[in-house]
Formats: C-alpha cells, sequence, structure tokens
C-alpha cells in the first residue's frame, strides 16, 4: 500500500467538493481531490441539475411548438427520437465532466479516482482500481453529498421503480407514471415525461404542491401541472406497492381519491434527498452526526473534529448546488486561517418547471408566521409588455418588503425564465437594497427584468402599468 500526503483532502468532487479544491488551487495550496467517477461533476452533472434541465430544455421547445398554434404558427406533431435524446442529454454531461476534468489538471490539483474510508483526523485510506493507498492530510473537506431517499414501505425493487437518478436515464416513455412526492425534483421529471408523452399522476401528501413556496407563486404552475398530467391527488399517501405482470400496482388513500387501486407502467419516487454521511470510518473522529443525519458544523464548516470540515448536501438544507459551492469556499479560507463565515442573507431556490418558480429571502409564509411587519407588493405580468409579445401572461413577480424601513426580505417570481430573473434579487437583499432603490434602477424595456422595477413601484402606488393607488 503506497503513502502519500497532501495539505488538503476533499473528498465527493461535486459543485462543493470541486469548488472548494480548486479554490484551494487557486490559493496555492497542495489538494487531493477524491471521487469513484472519472472526472469531477459529482450527482449534479452527472445524474442530477445538468441531465434534468437538458432534457426539461427538450420538453420546453416540445411545448413552444405546441403553443405557436395561437400565434399563427403551426408545427405537426412531434416526432421523438428516444435514442437521439439520451445521446444528447449524454453528450452535454460528457463536455461538461471532462471540461472539469482539464480545469483541475490546469490546477494541478491531485485528481483520485477512488473512494475513501477515514482512518483518524489526519489519515485516510483511498481505494482505487490500482489498490489502496494511505492518504495523509492536514485539513479535509467533507462534501460526499446526498442520495434519493425512499418511503419507509415502499422499498419495492423493480426497474418499474424510478428514483430520480433512473428516472434520468430515460430508458422509455411509459405510458402511464405515478410521480410519488410534488416537490421540484417530481414537478420537473414529471413534466419531462408528460410532455414526452406518458400520462403522470402526482400524488403530494401535502395541502399543495412544491411546500414551503408562496401559494401565489404556485398557483400559475399548479394550473399548467393540472392540464399537462392526468391527474394531481393532493393530501393523498400511497399507502402499498406491488410488481404486477403489467405494471406496479399501487393503492392510494386520501381525501379525493376515487379510484384507490391502480396501476402504472411505472412509478417515480421523489420524495426528497438523504446525506452521505455513512462515511466509513467516520466514527474515528469526533464528527457529529445532527438527529436527520446531517454532519453538525458551524459557521465555518468545521465540524467537532478542527481538522474536518464539511459542506454541501451532508450539512443540510438547503440543498442546492450553488449554497455547496459557496460554502467550498469558507471551508477553504476557514481551514488555512482567513477570517471566513458562511451567513448569506439570501440563497436563490428555483424550479425549473414551465413557468419557471425562483424566491430568495424571506417569503410571505414565513414573514406572517413570524408576524413580522412586513408588506407583500405584486407586479402581475399580464400588465408587462414583454410577457405579451410572448404570449406568457400566467406569470408575477413580488416583494416582501420591510414596512418600517422599506428593505427587500425576499423576493418571489414565477414565469418563464424566473431562474435568471431572481439574481436580482438576491443581490438586492445581499446589498440592503429599499424598494425604493429597486424603483430607481433603470431596467431595459421591453424586458420581463422590468418586472421588478414596477413591482417596487406598485410598492408606492406609482407603477406606470398598474394603477393601483397606495393606500393611506
Amino acid at each position: 500500500m503506497s503513502s502519500v500526503s497532501t495539505k488538503l483532502a476533499v473528498v465527493g468532487a461535486g459543485p462543493g467538493g470541486y469548488a472548494a479544491a480548486f479554490y484551494a488551487a487557486d490559493l496555492g495550496i497542495d489538494v487531493t481531490l477524491i471521487d469513484p467517477a472519472s472526472n469531477p461533476g459529482g450527482v449534479c452533472l452527472y445524474r442530477g441539475c445538468i441531465p434534468s434541465k437538458a432534457l426539461l430544455h427538450a420538453a420546453h421547445l416540445i411545448d413552444a411548438a405546441q403553443h405557436a398554434g395561437a400565434l399563427g404558427i403551426e408545427f405537426g406533431p412531434p416526432r421523438i427520437d428516444l435514442n437521439r435524446l439520451r445521446g444528447w442529454k449524454d453528450t452535454v454531461v460528457k463536455r461538461l465532466t471532462d471540461g472539469l476534468g482539464q480545469v483541475a489538471r490546469q490546477r494541478r490539483v491531485k485528481y483520485v479516482q477512488g473512494t475513501a474510508s477515514i482512518v483518524d483526523p489526519h489519515t485516510m485510506i483511498v481505494e482505487t482500481a490500482e489498490g489502496n493507498r494511505t492518504l495523509s492530510f492536514e485539513r479535509a473537506v467533507l462534501a460526499t453529498g446526498s442520495r434519493p431517499a425512499r418511503v419507509p414501505g415502499l422499498s419495492l425493487q423493480s426497474p418499474r421503480v424510478l428514483d430520480s437518478t433512473s428516472a434520468l436515464e430515460l430508458s422509455d416513455v411509459p405510458r402511464s407514471l405515478l410521480v410519488i412526492g410534488g416537490g421540484y425534483i417530481g414537478l420537473e421529471l414529471g413534466t419531462v415525461y408528460a410532455t414526452l408523452g406518458s400520462r403522470v399522476t402526482i400524488v403530494e401528501m401535502t395541502l399543495g404542491l412544491l411546500p414551503g413556496a408562496d401559494r401565489d407563486l404556485v398557483t400559475p404552475l399548479a394550473r399548467r401541472i393540472e392540464h399537462l398530467c392526468k391527474s394531481v391527488l393532493l393530501e393523498t399517501k400511497v399507502v402499498s406497492m406491488e410488481e404486477d405482470g403489467a405494471g406496479i400496482a399501487v393503492t392510494l388513500e386520501g381525501a379525493g381519491v376515487t379510484e384507490p387501486h391502480q396501476l402504472f407502467d411505472k412509478v417515480l419516487v421523489s420524495v426528497g434527498r438523504r446525506p452521505n454521511s455513512d462515511i466509513p470510518g467516520l466514527e474515528a473522529t469526533n464528527v457529529k452526526l445532527g438527529a436527520r443525519g446531517f454532519i453538525v458544523v458551524d459557521e465555518q464548516q468545521r465540524t467537532a473534529e478542527p481538522s474536518i470540515y464539511a459542506i454541501g448536501d451532508v450539512v443540510g438544507e438547503p440543498m442546492l448546488a450553488h449554497k455547496a459551492s459557496h460554502e467550498a469556499r469558507v471551508a477553504v479560507e476557514a481551514a488555512f486561517g482567513q477570517r471566513s463565515a458562511f451567513e448569506p442573507a439570501a440563497i436563490p431556490a428555483v424550479v425549473f418547471t414551465d413557468p419557471e418558480l425562483a424566491w430568495c429571502g424571506l417569503t410571505e409564509q414565513q414573514g406572517r408566521a413570524g408576524n413580522r411587519p412586513v408588506e407583500v407588493t405584486r407586479f402581475p405580468w399580464a400588465a408587462s409588455g414583454r410577457s405579451i409579445t410572448l404570449d406568457r401572461t400566467d406569470g408575477m413577480t413580488k416583494l416582501i418588503v420591510d414596512s418600517s424601513s422599506g428593505r427587500v426580505l425576499g423576493v418571489g417570481i414565477v414565469g418563464p425564465g424566473a431562474g435568471e430573473l431572481i439574481a436580482e434579487g438576491v443581490l438586492a437583499i445581499e446589498m440592503g437594497a429599499t424598494v425604493t432603490d429597486l424603483k430607481m434602477t433603470i431596467h431595459p424595456h421591453p424586458t420581463l427584468s422590468e418586472t421588478i422595477m414596477e413591482s417596487a413601484e406598485v410598492f408606492f402606488g406609482q407603477s406606470t402599468h398598474v394603477y393601483k393607488p397606495k393606500k393611506s
């Protein structure tokens, strides 16, 4: 067994891990990055964010072609070559992961394809195809990510039961698909399959889709989902699943269920993700796990073991790639003596459905529940010239504003491109901007970005395109 040493060992090469390794290399730190894949990328690039967005883009093209009839442009029914679509998606993934491999080499990051087991707070064993090697390190960053969660009692082992990883393989387009879970993963993948031709049924245990998002943002999407899918069953749960010769037999239970026993060609289980904190040898350190299995860290991403830091999905919600990337920089800086802390005022969340949803900072639900003195102002996209030219007037932009200071506390957007627009809201909150600042920032016309400015104008009862006088 060979022995090597490094100043920083990073375990996991997703958006958190490779960001930490690359940043450390930029600072002149000797770094080793360890991951089972041939190149950096992690779940996000190989089995999550990127392939799902590639398929969503294809679904948007099909939907746009169908919608074009309203503009006087007629297309024939789409002919879907599933092999070429799957191949294109895989090409996107390969291009990005190969690119990251090249960037790692340019930065002289020591990339090791293998799996790591911890021996003690400064040693790990890395198992590779060429054999095991002992790696001693001064500091380590754990960025092991997460995996799809399972529903207790519904862990049926069948190729007909998909999770968010196997669903992206797009082996076929089932005639009928049950999606268990109305969160962002279920809705994104469910809309892809529905657009490709599956008859999709979505089951959600709570009162509405996308629990945690403001209801007025979810409403336009819910209407579109109900039109696109066969059915959406709220306050409903799956009691049992069993394989039938023709598919998966499912028993449903809920107030609105008229057919408790149904048969589906395939079932997609999308009830969230759980952390990959079961790292071999972790018990040989002082690293602590919380009640839900997340690694406990402080504001500098330091665990209870001084030499070990952790970032990304493995340390808790929100389980988002961009959050992991920012935690990576904090961990590297803190590990090597810089003053740094992860204290964001806003972390954006985006649901890449059609329409897209995006929000950051305080939600209206949180403001009301906390009895905070907030005022909510909304600008309907039906009054936006740009949205009318797109024939997509179902959107809305809203601001959550501190009633006394006028400071922007939260921003929510629903509509095409909401994920591209939300960054202005994040910047406004991080900079402590007031609603006056947004009102006086000149936005280009005609654009959807104007809706942020006009939402601020609505606050004062002065929106050019919406007549809503300010109450005295």
